[in-house]
C-alpha cells in the first residue's frame, strides 16, 4: 500500500496557512513540518536563555490550533521537528491545546539529542537523530509526534519504517525514504520555488494551470514498500514538479555521492529520476549502505558582538572616496581596535547613471569583538563624526546602531552509543532506541566514468575555458545549466545540472575545479571538491570555509550561499553553439 507523506514547512517562518492547505487539498496519511536549521537552533537557544520553558517553534502551535481538528477528522498523522530544543515542552503544549479544543489526540515525542551539558561553552549542542524513534511513537499509536534535532529526512524515514515495518539494516528501502525526505524537506523548493529555470515555466498566472509560480504548492511523496516513490503535489496548487525541480532539490546542501545519515548512507549516484506524468516524478533505484559509526552534533555558541556601517559613495572618484573613509575610520578605530575588521566595496555604480541609486557604490564595514563596547560606541561615534568631514556626498544606508551578538556553528561527531535516543510514547512509556549495530566508515567514492567529450573537443584543455567540439559562443553558463546552492556550517555547496545528454557530455569536461575557481574568484584560495553524479547529469561542488563560522556569523554578503549558484550561472564561458 502506498504511503502518502506531505510537507507543510521548510523552515521556521514558512507559509502559515500551508498546514491547512495540505490537509484540505487532497489525500494524505502523514503530514510533516521541518522548522529547524543551524541558525534556528541558535535563535531557539537564545529564547531558552530568557525563558527555560521556551526553545520550540511557537508558530507550529498557532498553526495546530487552526488545524488539529481537521487532521483528526481526516486521520492524518503529524510529525514535526518543531520541538527544537524542548520537544517535551512542545508535546505538553500540544496536549494542553488538544484538551482545550476537546480533540482526543495522542501526542508523543522523541528526545536524547540534547548534548549541551557535555559541551561546555555551547548555547546548544544537539545530535542529529534518525527516524526509528519517530517510528516507535507511530507504531504505538501516536497522532502527533514532536522531535528535537533529527535529520530532515528522518521526518519521512520514521513514518515509512513504521508503516511498512522496515527494520534497521534494510538499507535500500531506508535510503529510498531518505532521498524522498530530502526532496520534501525544503517544501516548495521541490515544486518550482527558487528554481533556476523559473522564467521558462512562467512566473505568473499566464504560465498555465498548475504552473503559476506566485504561490507554489507544497510537495508530497507517494512512498512504496520497496523504498521507491513518486514526488507530486495536490491537484490545483501552484508551481510544478518535474525532473528539473526534483534534481535541483536533490543537489541542495549535499556533498559527494554518499549522503550519510544516522540510519543509512544513501547513494545519490544510484538515484534514477523519470517523469511519471504531469507533476509526477518517479524516484527509484536508490541504494543504501550502513551508516557511519558516528553521529553529527551541531554545536552553536555565541561568538561575540558585531556591528556594521554601509557608506554610500556616489558619482565620480569612487575608489578615492573609499580610500579616504577607510583611512579616517582606521584612525578612529585604532583607539580601541576590535579583533575583527573587514571592508568590502560593492561597485553597484554605473557611469552616466540616470538615477542617484544607480550612480552609487556601497562600502561596507563590519567589525567583530567579544567586547560589546568595542563594536558599539567606538564604531558608531566614529562614523557619525565623519558626517561633515569626509568625502563629498557622505551618507550611510542607516544610522549606526548598537553592536549585536552573533553566533558560531561547529559540527563535531560522537559515537552512536553516546547519544540516548528515546521515544517517549503518548502514555508516558520511554522506549530506548538502540544505536546502529552495523556501521561503515564514510569514504569518498572514486570518480565515476565520465561520458565522451563532444566530438572534436580536446582531451586536455589549454589555459582558459574548455574548448567544446564545433563552433562556440561566449555566453552565460546558465543558458545551459541550472544550479542550486546552500550552506553546511562554514562550507558551501553548489550543485550544477543540465537537461540533455549532449549538454552533460560538455559540462562534465568543461566545468572543472579550475574553471569553477576562475568563474568564482572568491573560491580561488579555498579547498574545492567536485563530485560528478552522472545519473542526474550533475556536478556537485563543495567549497570549504567560504562561509567562515557559519550563517549566524554573517561572514559574507550572502551568508548562506543561497545565490552562489546563480552567480556561477551568470558567468560567461565558451559554450557550444549547438547547446544554445
Amino acid at each position: 500500500m502506498t504511503l502518502r507523506i506531505g510537507n507543510a514547512s521548510g523552515f521556521y517562518g514558512d507559509r502559515f496557512d500551508a498546514l491547512r492547505e495540505m490537509l484540505t487539498g487532497g489525500e494524505l496519511d502523514v503530514l510533516t513540518g521541518d522548522y529547524l536549521a543551524e541558525l534556528t537552533m541558535l535563535i531557539l537557544g537564545r529564547d531558552r536563555l530568557k525563558d527555560p520553558g521556551a526553545g520550540y517553534a511557537r508558530t507550529f502551535l498557532r498553526q495546530l490550533e487552526d488545524c488539529l481538528g481537521l487532521a483528526h477528522e481526516r486521520g492524518v498523522r503529524i510529525v514535526t521537528n518543531a520541538g527544537g530544543l524542548n520537544p517535551a515542552g512542545l508535546a505538553d503544549a500540544v496536549r494542553r491545546l488538544a484538551d482545550r479544543l476537546g480533540i482526543p489526540v495522542r501526542v508523543a515525542h522523541v528526545e536524547g539529542d540534547d548534548l549541551t551539558a557535555a559541551h561546555p561553552g555551547s548555547l546548544a549542542a544537539h545530535a542529529y537523530l534518525g527516524g526509528f524513534g519517530i517510528a516507535e511513537c507511530l507504531r504505538a499509536g501516536a497522532d502527533v509526534v514532536v522531535t528535537g534535532r533529527v535529520t530532515d529526512a528522518a521526518l519521512v524515514t520514521g513514518p515509512a519504517a513504521a508503516h511498512f515495518g522496515w527494520q534497521p539494516g534494510e538499507y535500500d528501502r531506508l535510503a529510498g525514504a531518505v532521498v524522498a525526505g530530502h526532496v520534501l524537506e525544503c517544501g516548495t523548493q521541490a515544486t518550482g520555488g527558487n528554481y533556476a529555470f523559473f522564467a521558462e515555466a512562467g512566473a505568473g498566472a499566464g504560465a498555465g494551470a498548475g504552473r503559476d509560480l506566485r504561490r507554489p504548492g507544497f510537495p508530497l511523496a507517494e512512498i512504496h514498500e520497496d523504498g521507491s516513490c513518486v514526488i507530486t503535489k495536490h491537484p490545483g496548487t501552484g508551481g510544478f514538479v518535474d525532473v528539473g525541480t526534483v534534481t535541483a532539490q536533490l543537489l541542495y546542501e549535499t556533498g559527494g555521492a554518499r549522503y550519510a545519515g544516522p540510519d543509512v548512507t544513501a547513494r545519490l549516484d544510484s538515484v534514477r529520476l523519470s517523469q511519471d506524468g504531469p507533476d509526477r516524478v518517479r524516484i527509484e533505484g536508490v541504494r543504501g549502505e550502513a551508516p557511519p559509526p558516528t553521529l553529527k552534533v551541531g554545536r552553536n555558541r555565541l561568538g561575540g558582538f558585531r556591528n556594521e556601517v554601509v557608506f554610500v559613495l556616489t558619482g565620480l572618484d569612487i575608489e578615492a572616496k573609499a580610500a579616504l573613509v577607510r583611512e579616517q575610520m582606521a584612525d578612529a578605530l585604532a583607539k580601541s581596535p576590535p579583533s575583527g575588521v573587514s571592508w568590502e566595496l560593492a561597485r553597484t555604480d554605473r557611469p552616466d547613471a540616470d538615477t542617484e541609486e544607480t550612480a552609487s557604490a556601497l562600502l561596507r564595514l563590519v567589525v567583530r569583538d567579544r567586547d560589546e563596547e568595542k563594536v558599539g560606541r567606538a564604531l558608531t561615534g566614529a562614523a557619525v563624526e565623519l558626517a561633515l568631514a569626509s568625502y563629498p556626498g557622505f551618507h550611510v544606508l542607516a544610522p549606526p546602531g548598537k553592536g549585536a551578538p552573533y553566533g558560531v556553528f561547529e559540527d563535531v561527531y560522537v559515537p552512536h552509543g553516546e547519544v540516548p535516543h528515546v521515544a517517549v510514547l503518548h502514555d508516558g512509556r520511554r522506549i530506548p532506541v538502540p544505536p546502529a549495530q552495523d556501521t561503515l566508515v564514510l569514504q569518498d567514492l572514486p570518480e565515476p566514468p565520465l561520458p565522451e567529450p563532444p566530438a572534436g573537443a580536446l582531451t586536455e584543455p589549454p589555459a582558459g575555458p574548455y574548448p567544446a567540439g564545433g563552433p562556440t559562443r561566449r555566453a552565460p553558463l546558465g543558458l545551459v545549466a541550472g544550479a542550486r546552492s546552500g550552506d553546511k556550517g562554514g562550507n558551501a555547496n553548489v550543485g550544477v545540472w543540465v537537461r540533455s545528454e549532449e549538454a552533460w557530455r560538455w559540462l562534465a569536461h568543461a566545468l572543472t575545479v579550475d574553471t569553477f575557481r576562475r568563474l568564482l574568484p572568491e573560491t580561488a584560495e579555498l579547498a574545492v571538491t567536485r563530485h560528478p553524479l552522472p545519473n542526474l547529469r550533475a556536478l556537485n561542488f563543495t567549497v570549504e570555509g567560504l562561509l567562515g563560522e557559519g550563517v549566524a556569523a554573517q561572514h559574507r554578503f550572502d551568508p548562506q550561499a543561497k545565490a552562489l549558484g546563480e552567480w556561477l550561472r551568470s558567468r560567461h564561458l565558451d559554450i557550444p553553439e549547438a547547446l544554445l
